[in-house]
């Protein structure tokens, strides 16, 4: 990160000590401190739930101070890990002093850290989501010689309270401006307080769902990130989720994350691009063309897909948005540029055309190199994901794309180039696999591919029985049939699962 870059940078750490957030070390978090009047330091951590928890700290004194951020702190694991019993519950939790960030909300001054948690050994907690991404990252480039690289499409609804001017259409708020769009001022905010947390942004922009029932107004939004290594991806995402549901209480506002909130409207997805990275390049294009190692990793994922679901797609309410014609995939295949499609393939800048001087006569002709753009997307999960188990699980997938003997023949037989719900399609839709319909169904097929996530020691045993015992304790076998049409049940369900995840 050069001089500009860092002067450009939301983080005020960044600015303050000139340094990337990679090499901020313990004196620097100290120095920060005593230099900027810190009254407060928060601890923050992912609990099973998948939301952050906080462990509030006064800063009594240097000493006090040393303390903590060398040692961290005793925590009781058993009430934030159901796979951690009462008798055997004292975990450490300390800072990863990269994560550092000023508290957008706190009434003092506060600085806020992620943590990790270690055992009562002293060492990391092989079950925890957080340590699973990076031991998942690890093996990945171990196998491949590739780094994995991530970034999300956070989507959320905002509710407000209805108004008559300047009314929307309905499921038509795709990039809409305001003052039809009402709640984009608050997304520029979100997206400001979680730059200054860290949060590298790529864009923001409403999207296709809103509509009004009982007085409220529901406009779907969407922040995209720019891809980073799949960790910091993760704490990114994390972060992002509590601006945004803080910033909307401070504001008299609600907003959810829940894959599905009423029947015939637009449901919302958390989809993931990824990239893989050598030596800073980006390895997915090859002379202009999706190049193998992007045809392996597809391959993994179509093999694995339906176990992907017990990471990514966590409660019943996720298997009323993965039906058929919702912009939402049911079927295992990828295509280019496919919405109708389970990984997607991007349109990327390949043509060597130069747009901009297109568009801008003045400016002197350049092709730029874009081929560090070209990702591709997997559009499953959901903001009921465990982000952490998400991530990880992607990245075992894409790893076991380069294990598998069959892998490009896989990504050869899953390719589709059309809508595949088109009625003129039906048979070649009737050769795909399908995504599970349940979270029963989506528990029994991470049982029946577990190998595939625990190789190399990845996911622990006791994660993959943790997450299945889980999803089949909603018992949800047949639960969309069974309360189609039965909109009070639905409703009942949606309030039950608002705030997931």
């Amino acid at each position: 990160m050069n001089e500009k870059t860092i002067a450009m940078n939301a983080n005020p750490l960044v600015r303050a000590l000139q340094k990337t957030p990679h090499e901020f070390t313990k004196q620097d978090i100290i120095h920060y401190i005593s230099q900027n009047d810190i009254r407060m330091v928060n601890f923050m951590y992912p609990g099973g739930d998948g939301r952050l928890k906080t462990l509030n700290f006064t800063v009594n004194s240097l000493e006090y101070l040393e303390t903590i951020l060398t040692c961290g702190e005793r925590v009781d694991g058993s009430s934030l890990f159901s796979f951690i019993e009462a008798g055997s519950s004292d975990l450490y939790v300390v800072p990863r002093f990269s994560t550092a960030f000023l508290d957008p909300f706190a009434p003092l001054p506060t600085l806020c850290m992620l943590c990790s948690y270690f055992d009562k050994d002293g060492a990391p907690l092989a079950s925890s989501p957080e340590r699973t991404l990076v031991k998942a990252s690890k093996v990945f480039t171990e196998v491949t010689g590739m780094e994995f690289y991530a970034m999300g499409e956070l989507e959320y609804y905002v509710l407000n309270v209805a108004e008559s001017r300047f009314p929307a259409v309905d499921q038509r708020g795709y990039h809409e401006s305001a003052p039809f769009a009402k709640t984009n001022g608050f997304r520029q905010r979100c997206m400001d307080a979680i730059a200054r947390c860290g949060g590298q942004i790529k864009y923001g922009h409403s999207e296709v769902g809103n509509f009004t029932q009982d007085g409220i107004t529901y406009e779907q939004n969407e922040i995209e990130f720019l891809p980073v290594p799949a960790t910091e991806a993760a704490d990114q995402l994390m972060i992002a989720k509590w601006v945004i549901r803080n910033l909307a209480y401070s504001e008299g506002l609600d907003v959810t994350f829940a894959p599905k909130i009423t029947t015939g409207k637009a449901g919302s997805g958390l989809h993931v691009h990824m990239k893989l990275m050598k030596d800073g390049k980006n390895m997915m294009v090859s002379d202009g063309t999706l190049s193998d190692n992007a045809r392996r990793m597809i391959a993994g994922m179509m093999d694995v897909a339906g176990a992907i679901t017990a990471f990514g797609n966590k409660n019943p309410m996720s298997y009323f948005r993965l039906v058929p014609h919702q912009e939402a995939p049911t079927n295992i295949c990828w295509g280019d540029r496919n919405r109708s499609v389970l990984v997607r393939v991007p349109l990327g800048w390949t043509s060597g055309s130069d747009m901009c001087h297109t568009a801008n006569p003045q400016e002197p002709v350049s092709i730029p190199d874009t081929t560090g753009k070209q990702t591709v997307e997997m559009r499953s999960p959901d903001g009921s994901a465990d982000i952490y188990q998400l991530l990880a699980g992607l990245c075992v997938a894409c790893r076991h794309g380069f294990e598998m003997d069959n892998a490009m023949e896989t990504a050869q037989r899953t390719y589709v180039d059309v809508n595949i719900h088109d009625a003129a399609n039906a048979q070649r839709l009737s050769q795909l696999s399908t995504l599970p319909d349940s979270c029963a169904a989506s528990a029994a097929e991470l049982l029946a591919k577990r190998g595939v996530f625990e190789k190399h020691g990845v996911f622990s045993p006791a994660m993959i029985d943790g997450i299945a015992s889980h999803l089949r304790s909603f018992d949800d076998g047949t639960l969309r049939q069974d309360i189609l049409n039965n909109h009070e049940a639905t409703e009942q369900l949606v309030r039950r699962f608002f705030h997931c995840g």
